[in-house]
């Protein structure tokens, strides 16, 4: 028998085992048996223990943490057992004991490995050693001075030809406003009488010499500027260049090791050869309909528990997969949370592994039927309606014909001759609280604009799962929805879409957390990927099933919020306390 399977104990009854494999990408969470399965080992690695002499320590490092999985298996004695995997490595190795293999071919691996990490390697320290060069460090320390030195300059000359140019707005006004004076008549040396010269002024010929003189400065500053111009392009021309060609170099570097490293990653891959139920067995690539398969493809736990179950003839009953350790640094990882199998990776290449077998399709979220059959209105006149929203309902209806019912479809109902798009913004389903929605569309439009720029004030409070350690703070962390597993939110700092969280603690109590959030942008999912993730708060909302552990209800309710009446042009104010 293989000596990887842990039989379960006690022996699952019947009516616990499914009767169909239930799919690897079912949202909704594991089945109860894989999720006893897993829950064995995240015991063993709550105690510490990965593997013998292997500490589950490493995975709280600067590392971070690790997807595990586990796969309930038939064997053919009929008895049922566990299998144990870790996505990729695990401490820099591909072997760990208790845990299955990679999926790759062993011997056409270490064919392609060496020759790509020595070749890798060479590549990263040529670039390395020109990128730290005596040469390119001097030219970018040069090109850099010139730079600051023609910056500091140009706003010195700026500066001073402004001040010049007020000075010469000042005496050209004044000369302008002088009274003329007559020009001497008569004889050379005639002078005029004082009766028929005013004592003070300008000839016209004064002043047109004046007025000349003037616009000489203004020439002179031009002429400055140019010469000024002219010798810094001779500056840059002999530096710039230069840094320029040598810049080009570092990224020709660059440019080459990703070339390179694609093309061993393609030798990488074609040593995958993946296995399905019937026992066909087809290349990793040819899975990926002719697009180059994602880093990582084929390592997944998923991947190589179905991949040992079927060489060593063993049924799959339930997988599960979760997460131990360190969050990553996009965050959207949990310790002990379940998590289906992901598209990118996954997507492609678990149908093929999966066919032959009977795979329940995946379930499909829908709601519990809301609380109340009404809506409870806080506000309401003849311009907008304020509705306290309780968990559990939609703000606006789902894609899905059974996810019709929401704030939106009542309030549609409740006033039929209403204008416009009625809400003003949204809460998530699991989140309550306070709504506003106008009804009619100028008084839409106004409400919106005030969200826009940001002259609404929103306090929503939250109990957090676990201790936050300073008192108050803002939390800026950039999101964007994980494409691979929507509608997660992930922080990604290059394309993430700013958000802006101020938050407060009200009390501590019971390693919980309460907390009042003032969120200045309105991000999917800003409060709950704010609270969980490690550069945020550090611990997710009691409740999230997304971003932390379900539970009877997300424990984040929007209780305050403060605007001007579009029509009375009053600030207004709502508050309604947290049911929890």
């Amino acid at each position: 028998m293989d000596s990887l399977v842990t039989l379960l104990e006690p022996a699952p009854r019947t009516d616990e085992v499914p009767g169909t494999f239930p799919s690897p990408f079912d949202a909704l969470g594991p089945h109860d048996l894989a999720r006893r399965a897993a829950e064995s080992l995240q015991a063993s690695l709550r105690e510490g223990v990965i593997a013998p002499g292997l500490s589950s320590h490493i995975l709280q490092g600067p590392d971070g943490g690790k997807m595990f999985g586990v796969l309930v298996v038939r064997r053919p004695d009929g008895a049922l057992g566990v299998l144990r995997a870790f996505s990729a490595m695990l401490a820099g190795s591909w072997d760990v004991p208790g845990f299955v293999p990679p999926v790759f071919d062993r011997e056409a691996r270490s064919r392609v490995e060496p020759v790509a990490d020595a070749t890798v390697k060479a590549l990263l320290a040529r670039a390395e050693a020109w990128g730290t060069s005596e040469e390119l460090l001097r030219l970018r320390s040069d090109d850099d001075a010139r730079q600051a030195r023609e910056a500091t300059e140009r706003e010195a000359m700026r500066l001073r030809h402004e001040a010049r140019r007020r000075q010469r707005h000042e005496r050209r006004a004044a000369l302008l406003a002088m009274p003329a004076r007559a020009e001497a008549l008569g004889a050379p040396g005639h002078e005029p009488s004082a009766q028929t010269l005013p004592a003070t002024g300008l000839t016209q010929a004064e002043r047109a010499e004046a007025l000349h003189a003037i616009d000489q400065e203004s020439r002179g500053d031009k002429a400055e500027k140019r010469r000024w111009d002219a010798a810094q392009e001779e500056a840059r021309r002999l530096l710039s260049p230069a840094r320029a060609k040598a810049e080009r170099r570092v990224r020709a570097l660059d440019r080459l090791r990703r070339i390179v490293s694609r093309g061993f990653m393609k030798q990488f891959h074609d040593t995958y050869v993946i296995t399905n139920s019937r026992g066909e067995t087809r290349p990793l690539r040819s899975l990926y309909s002719g697009a180059e398969p994602p880093s990582g493809a084929g390592d997944c736990a998923g991947a190589k528990l179905l991949a040992h179950a079927f060489a060593h003839g063993l049924q799959p009953v339930a997988l599960a997969e979760f997460w131990w350790g360190t969050p990553p640094a996009s965050g959207g990882r949990v310790q002990g949370a379940f998590y289906p199998a992901c598209r990118d990776k996954c997507g492609p290449l678990l149908p093929f592994m999966l066919e032959g077998l009977e795979v329940s399709a995946p379930r499909v979220f829908v709601p519990p039927p809301a609380p109340t059959p009404d809506l409870s209105i806080v506000f309401e006149d003849a311009w907008l309606v304020v509705i306290d929203k309780p968990c559990g309902l939609l703000s606006v209806p789902g894609r899905d014909a059974a996810l019709v019912d929401s704030v939106l479809t009542r309030l549609r109902a409740r006033h039929p001759h209403a204008t416009g798009p009625l809400l003003v913004h949204r809460l998530d389903l699991d989140t309550s609280g306070l709504l506003v929605a106008a009804l009619d569309a100028r008084t839409h439009a106004a409400l919106q604009r005030q969200f826009l720029h940001r002259d609404v004030d929103k306090r929503y409070v939250a109990l957090i799962d676990g201790p936050v350690r300073s008192d108050a703070g803002t939390i800026t962390l950039p999101l964007r929805v994980d494409l691979d597993d929507r509608p997660r939110q992930i922080v990604d700092p290059v394309h993430g879409k700013p958000a802006v969280t101020d938050w407060e603690v009200l009390h501590r109590e019971a390693g919980r957390t309460r907390v009042a959030f003032h969120p200045r942008t309105g991000r999917t999912h800003q409060l709950r990927v704010h609270a969980a993730h490690p550069r945020g708060l550090g611990a997710p909302i009691v409740g999230d099933p997304l971003y932390g552990h379900a539970g009877s209800r997300l424990h984040l309710h929007a209780e305050a919020l403060s605007f001007v009446h579009p029509a009375t042009g009053q600030r207004v104010s709502f508050t309604r306390a947290a049911p929890f």
